[in-house]
């Protein structure tokens, strides 16, 4: 089904609304004193053996250098356990020169990477994009899997490094997922707003208040971020701004939407110039924001690698479609006749649909409004709230489920062109 048979959005169920935790952050507390006391306190933790250069603090590995070091047993797990110091109690980013000392693979990449955007242009593609407004960059969507459609030859020479595999490693253990983004952001691109990323950088105040403190220490355990250099990336052309240290302030993922923090996240922050091959990873917890394109002639590509941990998944796979399809009646029931208070209702939503909404197929679901696109269990809540008759959801839940997978048509139609 296509978004144009579904009717009209209603206002959502609200869900109830629990009172403050006494075991978690609050936006109104965040103290920008206490942030940058915690960055001085970082610039003096850190100690680095393997890095030869320190700029703003920032550890750069030589991979040259380093290509024996990660061959030794002893001397790889020095390594690693700096690049994890660095990241985590550090400056919270390192740089790898020459991650690529073989640029070729690169650039078929890039021409191949160039050749998704013209085809998803004719297409009519455009996306939304994260703490950008959507249009003013190139972005492909799930870029691991259409280069790896469209050229596996391709594909398996320029995931070979063996330098992204070490950190990507050393940060979240054997077992990762990769993933990834190309984002090209063209001369006059505007600068992003400071954040933190995935997972809870991607919540909005409220929703990450309700975590608690713990929660806020583990998510940046779960994901690393990258990025490679596909072209030379001089200081004008917008290499990502970061602050040092500022992942070591653990009510963060609160603090980087409020103006004091921004102002100081602008007056501090850093870049450093990257050349083509090299790879930026830092603690998805930093601080950070892509720059502004200031340059003539430069378009400043870059493949954004989310690497994931292995224990990010449930134990057992489950049809919460059908589950929903088959719950909704009931709920609905229960909702006009005051069958169950408002949290026994959230309670049964919570147990049944999925609440959080990634992974998904962001080429069709992208997040329009907001840094997320709407979960299953939103859409059950605003189905309840609106009393849709059961047709009506369920015709709005698999147009939801078809949003967030590719589909085996699509996946023809990506192999067809592949071949072609």
């Amino acid at each position: 089904m296509r978004g144009d048979d579904l009717p009209a959005r209603a206002a959502p169920l609200p869900s109830p609304q629990p009172a403050p935790r006494t075991d978690g952050y609050r936006e109104d507390a965040c103290s920008v004193a206490d942030f940058a006391a915690q960055i001085a306190e970082g610039q003096r933790a850190q100690r680095t053996e393997f890095a030869h250069a320190m700029p703003h603090g920032i550890a750069l590995y030589d991979c040259g250098a380093l290509r024996h070091t990660l061959e030794d047993p002893a001397a790889r797990a020095q390594l690693l356990a700096e690049w994890v110091h660095v990241l985590h109690d550090g400056a919270g980013a390192i740089v790898l020169r020459h991650a690529y000392d073989d640029t070729v693979p690169i650039d078929e990449a890039t021409a191949l990477f160039e050749a998704i955007i013209r085809d998803e242009r004719a297409r009519g593609g455009a996306g939304g994009d994260h703490f950008a407004k959507a249009g003013a960059n190139d972005r492909i969507w799930n870029a691991l899997e259409k280069l790896c459609l469209r050229s596996p030859d391709v594909f398996a020479r320029y995931y070979a490094n063996v330098f992204v595999a070490a950190v990507a490693d050393a940060w979240l253990g054997p077992q990762y997922q990769m993933t990834s983004q190309i984002n090209v952001v063209r001369p006059g691109g505007a600068a992003q707003q400071a954040h933190r990323d995935y997972h809870l950088g991607f919540q909005t105040v409220d929703e990450a208040q309700r975590f608690p403190a713990h929660v806020h220490t583990m998510s940046p355990f779960l994901t690393l971020q990258g990025a490679i250099a596909h072209v030379d990336m001089p200081i004008e052309s917008g290499p990502t701004k970061l602050l040092p240290y500022s992942q070591r302030y653990a009510p963060g993922y609160l603090a980087w939407r409020r103006a004091d923090f921004r102002e100081y996240f602008e007056a501090h922050c850093v870049q450093l110039p990257l050349e083509k091959g090299d790879a930026l990873f830092f603690n998805p917890a930093l601080f950070h924001a892509a720059g502004e394109n200031r340059t003539a002639d430069v378009a400043r590509m870059a493949n954004l690698l989310q690497i994931s941990s292995a224990y990010g998944r449930a134990m057992e796979s489950v049809d919460r479609v059908a589950m929903c399809a088959a719950i909704y009646p009931v709920l609905r029931d229960c909702v006009a006749h005051a069958r169950l208070s408002a949290a026994q209702l959230e309670a049964v939503i919570a147990s049944c649909a999925e609440g959080y909404p990634f992974p998904t197929n962001l080429d069709r679901d992208p997040p329009l409004n907001g840094l997320a696109p709407p979960s299953q269990q939103a859409l059950i809540r605003e189905a309840l709230g609106a009393a849709w008759p059961a047709e009506k959801f369920n015709a709005a839940l698999h147009h939801h489920a078809w949003r967030r997978e590719t589909g085996a048509s699509e996946q023809a139609g990506e192999r067809a062109r592949c071949i072609g």
